[in-house]
Formats: structure tokens, C-alpha cells, sequence
């Protein structure tokens, strides 16, 4: 595993707390053979959907792919984490509705090396409604992405806590899709009604969309509810599940409020070196065919054991 640097060729700040400089990794994760875009999605709130789009998009970035987070939660938090302006400005909701193309609302994310963010703002609230009248209204994000899906190596999608229209938009738009599971009670429940709708989907609009990645969040390895729900996932989902637990950790719940992710406000926390090696395992199951050799579920944390970033 490897540390990450800081070099002084990056966004500038008028804050103490803000991400000055670029955090590279001094070694790049695999390049996929070609843009994999991914669709972040579970209904149920709170599982830490956002912040797993986030910061597995800064780690990607880190390890010197080219990455695009699209915000198309109304509330705006993955804007927010990634310290990009999104209130009063234009955003998806814009070129959902045709308004603006979609190379005119992309920002820059400071203090990283290629990582871009479309943002959401106040007016996707409005998106739901405005999307039922209009042609095609569940590919409207895919046509949009035709135009810019080749400058990247991945793109994020963190899609709202519901089934509506801008989560089918964003299903329809991608190849895979990425699902946060909470280790905790009722974490299962809903998830068939999810699994029911990307089958819809795959069936009717987007037939190359997979299921390729489960995620376990706010894992506490102390519990033995947490234990079970993770066993259980596993047994039901050995091939999709990343078998590293992002651990429930206070570094990376606070990290939003200085509008950063947790792999630059505490780079060493449990937190930020879990979510580097699922991002790490990302970028290995994305190599070309005969590049792999990582075994996807063999790897292991000692969460408590301080270390370097993968």
C-alpha cells in the first residue's frame, strides 16, 4: 500500500479546512478498458450511499483515473462533500430538462488530480414532475452522457432514497450497478423491491446493466448484528460483495461538513483506508480480461491497526 502526497498544482482556499494542493497516490490503480459507469442506488435512507459514491470517486481519482461524481440526489449532499457550488447554479436538473448541454455544467473538484462533479440543485426536486410529460423521459441522462462518457474512466451516479424517475434515468444511463448495504437491522428489507426494479430496467431499457458491486457500510465488527448481516450478504451475494466493511467511524461522517471527502480531511483514519481498498478492488475487477489477478474476496483490515493508504 501506498502513502498519499500532496503537490501545490491544485484549487487554492480561503479555508484552513479546505483541500489545498492534489493527493495523489504513489501507486495508480488499473485502468479499465473502458468508461464504467455505475449507478449508486438504495432506497432505503441512510446507508451511506452518498458517501460511498464520494469517496470511492476521490480514491479512483487518486490513483490517476479520470472520474465524473453526477449529484442526482435533489438534496445535494454529494455536491456538498465534494465542496462544489450547486445552490443557485446550473446542474443535471438543466440538462435533464434540455436546457443546458452537459459540457457546460461540469465543475472541477479542488484538490484533486481529474476528478469532475455535475451538480444537483434545488430545481431536481422539481424533476420528477417535470420528467413525466417529455419523450423518452427514463433515457434522458443516458443521451446526455453519450456526449462526455468517453473523456472518463469512471462515472458515479448517487442517485436519490427512492424508485422514481431520476433513479430509473440514472439505471437506464448505466453498465453496472452499485448497492451500499447497511450492517444493521432492516438492512435487507427493500432490497428485493430494488433488485425487482434494476430487473425491470435491465429487461425493458438498459439490457447491459449488471449488478456488479455490493458495498457494506457502517460496519461495527464488535456486534454480532453487524456479523450476521454481513454473513448473510455474503451467502446471498458472494460475487457482487466487496468483502471489505467501511467501518462506522466519526472521520467520515464529520468530513462532509468541511465540504471534503474522508480521504483527504483524515487520509489514516479506518475509514479512509477501507474505503481506498474498495476503490483499489474496483479499479482490479475493472482491468482488461487478461490483466486480472486478484482474487476479488480474499482481502483483509485490521481496522485498528493505523497504516498507509493502499
Amino acid at each position: 500500500m501506498a502513502d498519499s502526497r500532496e503537490t501545490n498544482s491544485g484549487g487554492s482556499s480561503s479555508s484552513d479546512n479546505k483541500v489545498v494542493g492534489v493527493r495523489r497516490l504513489k501507486e495508480s490503480m488499473a485502468k479499465p478498458a473502458s468508461t464504467r459507469i455505475f449507478t449508486v442506488a438504495n432506497q432505503k435512507g441512510g446507508v451511506g450511499k452518498t458517501t460511498t459514491t464520494v469517496n470511492i470517486a476521490a480514491a479512483l481519482s487518486m490513483g490517476g483515473l479520470r472520474v465524473l461524481v453526477i449529484d442526482l440526489d435533489p438534496q445535494g449532499n454529494a455536491s456538498t462533500a465534494l465542496g462544489v457550488p450547486h445552490r443557485d447554479i446550473a446542474g443535471i436538473y438543466d440538462v435533464l430538462m434540455g436546457d443546458e448541454p452537459i459540457t457546460s455544467v461540469v465543475q472541477k473538484v479542488a484538490g484533486f488530480p481529474s476528478l469532475d462533479c455535475i451538480p444537483s440543485n434545488s430545481s431536481l426536486a422539481n424533476a420528477e414532475v417535470n420528467l413525466v410529460s417529455m419523450v423518452a423521459r427514463e433515457l434522458r441522462l443516458k443521451e446526455a452522457l453519450v456526449e462526455i462518457s468517453p473523456n472518463y474512466d469512471y462515472i458515479f451516479i448517487d442517485c436519490p432514497p427512492s424508485l422514481g424517475l431520476l433513479t430509473i434515468n440514472a439505471l437506464a444511463a448505466a453498465r453496472e450497478l452499485l448497492i451500499p448495504i447497511q450492517t444493521e437491522y432492516y438492512a435487507l428489507e427493500g432490497l428485493s423491491q430494488l433488485l425487482e426494479t434494476y430487473g425491470i430496467v435491465k429487461k425493458r431499457l438498459n439490457a447491459n446493466l449488471e449488478l456488479s458491486t455490493i458495498v457494506l457500510t457502517m460496519f461495527d465488527g464488535r456486534t454480532r448484528l453487524s456479523n450476521d448481516v454481513a454473513a448473510n450478504v455474503r451467502s446471498h451475494f458472494p460475487n457482487e460483495l466487496i468483502d471489505i466493511p467501511i467501518p462506522r467511524a466519526v472521520r467520515v461522517s464529520e468530513a462532509p461538513s468541511y465540504n471534503q471527502t474522508v480521504m483527504t480531511y483524515d487520509p489514516l483514519s479506518p475509514g479512509a483506508i477501507a474505503y481506498m481498498q474498495v476503490a483499489r478492488e474496483i479499479a482490479e475487477r475493472g482491468k482488461p480480461k487478461d490483466e486480472i489477478n486478484f482474487d476479488s474476496n480474499v482481502v483483509n483490515i485490521n481496522y485498528k491497526r493505523d497504516g498507509e493508504i493502499a
